[in-house]
């Protein structure tokens, strides 16, 4: 059997550890309701995805984890009613990741690092509307019970030059959250030999 091949264990821990950085996606998205927390959530998702992400690094460590956990995150986004743009967010960011996780040889810290932080960004997808479709978006928001307050709020706070600083924060999470991850996983790196 090939070892830098998924199996069936491989593929077992995706679907785990997927659901695990669901949940942590959902707490996120939860925390939307409050207006400046909508605009932050990839700074807050790569902070809290990274405990979960890095230990799923260490126990599948191949090519294709990362496309395959972008792809059902992004699946699972939409069917909870966020735009299908996450979907092809996912597996580009996650194909991309893998790419640079692999070219690490999944054993360079530096290559884990940068490859979280590209991951991270594929929740930008499901935050796009705020800006690309903006009055649609907010029609629909408004339709679905939300306050004019609230709606106000949000589409400050979604002006054409935040939409990078988003991306940023995504960034900046990912390199926390992988990090904050190593750190608590300290064990778990020194047996998949991550330096």
């Amino acid at each position: 059997m090939d070892k830098k091949k998924l199996n069936a264990k491989d593929f077992i821990n995706i679907g785990i550890f997927t659901v695990i950085y669901f949940v942590m996606f959902f707490i996120t998205g939860m925390l939307g309701y409050i207006p400046i927390f909508a605009v932050i959530i990839p700074l807050v998702l790569g902070i809290l995805g990274g405990i979960p992400f890095m230990l799923f690094l260490t126990k599948t460590g191949k090519f294709g984890a990362a496309t395959i956990m972008g792809t059902l995150v992004s699946v699972l986004c939409f069917l909870m009613g966020q735009s299908w743009i996450s979907i092809p967010f996912g597996i580009v960011f996650g194909f991309l990741a893998d790419l640079i996780f692999k070219a690490g040889e999944y054993k360079s810290w530096k290559y884990t690092v940068l490859g979280y932080c590209v991951f991270t960004e594929w929740v930008i997808g499901s935050m796009l509307p705020m800006w690309i479709m903006r009055d649609t978006f907010f029609e629909a928001y408004r339709s679905s019970g939300g306050t004019d307050e609230y709606i106000s709020t949000l589409m400050s706070l979604t002006a054409n030059w935040m939409l990078p600083v988003v991306i940023v924060l995504g960034i900046v999470g990912g390199v926390i959250g992988a990090y904050l991850g190593k750190a608590i996983l300290k064990k778990h790196f020194v047996k998949a030999g991550i330096v």
